[in-house]
């Protein structure tokens, strides 16, 4: 027999308008209760300054082209925590402590659930076995963490140190492949690949995010490049009670 949700409809038919924030795009689509998409994925740039209302505006301009929907899954660039955001080094500095959930529900009257940009990558990305580890290349540098498909939460190696004092932001964002070039820029990416295998010993790294389209180096059997849209279709897994 189907599960029904409140109201009487089928949980598989259960609408779910996912959304993903970036330093430089926001992304949005509608997904099925199974996590299938419904709608195109439609992309705006991300507006400047990246303020709270500017993007939640963004955000309800976007979602007015999508049809019906019956909840909101939000990636969040930055630590999140019970909605609220708690970092967003490549927004505006007015995200922080900003009770973003909280905002989408009034703006836009359905429930909302939002997590780092990352975490909901992997989520759309992973198999669910052994020890896997996704980073995201972007404006900025993201990284999610799971094992045996549960995610390790709060795990932020951007801001952590990787070559001459600077982190893996500072050496693999977008700032640093415009400035040095992408054949250096790719140097760097195969380095930080052998140090997190070291790291963190995962059976599979899931690279993700705009930047991964420039990557121009042999990855290893572990190592696969995956589509921008994970980042849409792991919204799904934020509903898994």
């Amino acid at each position: 027999m189907t599960a029904k949700k409140p109201g009487g409809r089928p949980s598989n038919s259960v609408r779910t308008l996912a959304v993903d924030i970036g330093g430089t795009g926001i992304k949005i689509i509608t997904l099925d209760g199974n996590g299938k998409p419904l709608t195109e994925r439609v992309r705006v740039k991300t507006p400047r300054p990246a303020t709270p209302a500017a993007i939640i505006a963004a955000i309800a301009g976007l979602a007015k082209a999508q049809g019906e929907y019956d909840r909101v899954s939000v990636g969040f660039p930055g630590v999140v925590c019970r909605g609220v955001a708690v970092t967003a080094p490549n927004l505006d500095p007015r995200w922080r402590g900003f009770h973003l959930a909280e905002a989408l529900v009034k703006k836009l009257g359905k429930p909302a659930r939002i997590a780092n940009d990352a975490d909901v990558q992997g989520f759309g990305a992973i198999e669910g076995h052994g020890v896997e580890l996704v980073i995201t290349l972007g404006t900025g540098f993201g990284s999610a963490l799971f094992v045996d498909g549960r995610l390790v939460p709060n795990l932020e190696i951007a801001h952590h140190p990787f070559q001459k004092g600077q982190t893996y932001e500072e050496k693999l964002g977008d700032a640093a492949r415009k400035k040095i070039g992408k054949k250096k820029w790719n140097n760097r990416l195969a380095k930080a690949i052998q140090t997190l295998e070291r790291t963190f010993n995962y059976d599979h790294l899931y690279i993700g995010g705009g930047n991964a389209q420039r990557i121009t180096i042999p990855l290893p059997a572990s190592v696969k490049i995956v589509s921008n849209v994970a980042g849409l279709l792991g919204g799904i897994a934020l509903w898994r009670d």
